[in-house]
């Protein structure tokens, strides 16, 4: 068996096959500014059953690809590739039946903000919260791990790299700029900024983004799955849908989030959150208030 930093292993269970792991030790400045990275990894899962270690961070897990159950904590849900879902710091009882292999990326994040800062990526303080992950957030934890590993091994990489990787997955969770490899480029960036200060009220449809990049439909199409990882609309719908469980947590009614997000037809909006977020807005109302 080979040990690992997040999964429970005993002569019972299957130990995971660890393709990278590290510990970090944040320095003074990662310290004082409350929340830091202090280990990530990647793993392959088989199809088994593997068992996560309580820890005193908050942990942030993603599926790259296969299909796994996670159950315990009052929680079971499925996790499919793109998905990602976060445990509060002492979450016990957590259980990965895996019924496809998997390839799993983590990070464990500390600091007396690391809730806060864990909840404005749509965690929920008492509960383990399920959700969507874009492409770039998926690029960024690939960085994070291979960071985090060389100051694990090699000391060669420093606390303010690892601090500015997980402030850009915050950054590209809100809907910020932010590409799978670099800043976004001007054309698609002018785009991404119009949705989020209209604060996703309206549906820009392909033709008026393309009008706004000053590019042919399908250019823009093309360079905007190029450069942010998903489609223009999927993506308009992604940030859509994490407004609208930001204003459901700050005591906005199921019709009157729809009506922030544009979606009028309360029917239309439950449905279309349940599919992307995985519960419906009512019942995510009600776990987010308690």
């Amino acid at each position: 068996m080979s040990d690992s930093l997040l999964f429970v292993t005993s002569e019972r269970n299957v130990a995971p096959a660890v393709l990278a792991e590290g510990k970090h030790q944040p320095d003074a400045l990662a310290s004082a500014s409350g929340v830091y990275i202090t280990a990530s990894g990647t793993a392959m899962l088989e199809t088994t059953d593997y068992h996560l270690a309580a820890t005193e961070d908050w942990v942030w897990l993603a599926l790259e690809n296969g299909v796994l159950q996670l159950t315990g904590a009052d929680t079971d849900f499925i996790l499919k590739a793109g998905d990602c879902c976060m445990l509060p710091a002492w979450t016990e009882g957590v259980q990965l039946h895996v019924t496809q292999e998997a390839r799993v990326l983590w990070m464990m994040v500390g600091g007396t903000l690391a809730g806060a800062f864990l909840q404005r990526m749509g965690a929920l303080p008492h509960r383990i919260m399920k959700q969507g992950s874009l492409p770039s957030q998926l690029n960024l934890a690939r960085h994070i791990v291979q960071a985090t590993v060389r100051v694990s091994v090699a000391q060669d990489a420093s606390s303010a790299q690892l601090q500015q990787l997980l402030w850009a997955m915050l950054a590209s969770h809100s809907g910020q700029p932010v590409a799978m490899d670099a800043v976004l480029s001007h054309e698609i960036a002018k785009v991404v900024d119009a949705m989020r200060k209209n604060q996703y009220k309206d549906s820009f449809s392909l033709a008026e983004m393309a009008a706004l990049s000053r590019m042919p439909v399908e250019t823009f199409r093309k360079r905007f799955v190029s450069e942010v990882g998903m489609p223009p609309q999927s993506y308009q719908l992604y940030c859509k849908m994490e407004r609208a469980k930001t204003l459901l947590k700050e005591g906005y009614s199921v019709r009157q989030a729809g009506v922030e997000v544009g979606m009028n037809d309360p029917y239309h909006f439950s449905k279309t959150f349940k599919n992307i977020v995985g519960m419906s807005p009512s019942s995510y109302s009600k776990t987010a208030s308690k």
